[in-house]
């Protein structure tokens, strides 16, 4: 356990930043479900809302530094590339 005030501080700040950090996560993880289960489904229209659902979610962990920018571009690009073969 932290002993000094600073290592106390630290610790609370790290705690509410994972907790944010796995609600953003979580959310671009549900949001990708959705669309995955559309594509197998063959809904492209379906999946192509879906999809901006996706990106939106992505660009806001990007924002927030929870994800990568390069993750989310690969991510959102391997969505489209396979809504596009529907």
């Amino acid at each position: 356990m932290p002993i000094t005030r600073s290592a106390k501080k630290a610790l609370r700040s790290s705690v509410k930043k994972r907790e944010a950090n796995l609600a953003r996560k979580d959310k671009v993880a549900r949001a990708l479900k959705v669309v995955k289960k559309l594509i197998n489904e063959n809904k492209k229209k379906e999946a192509l809302l879906a999809l901006r659902d996706v990106q939106s979610a992505l660009d806001k962990a990007v924002k927030e530094k929870t994800l990568n920018k390069n993750t989310a571009s690969r991510k959102t690009s391997r969505l489209s590339k396979q809504i596009k073969k529907l």
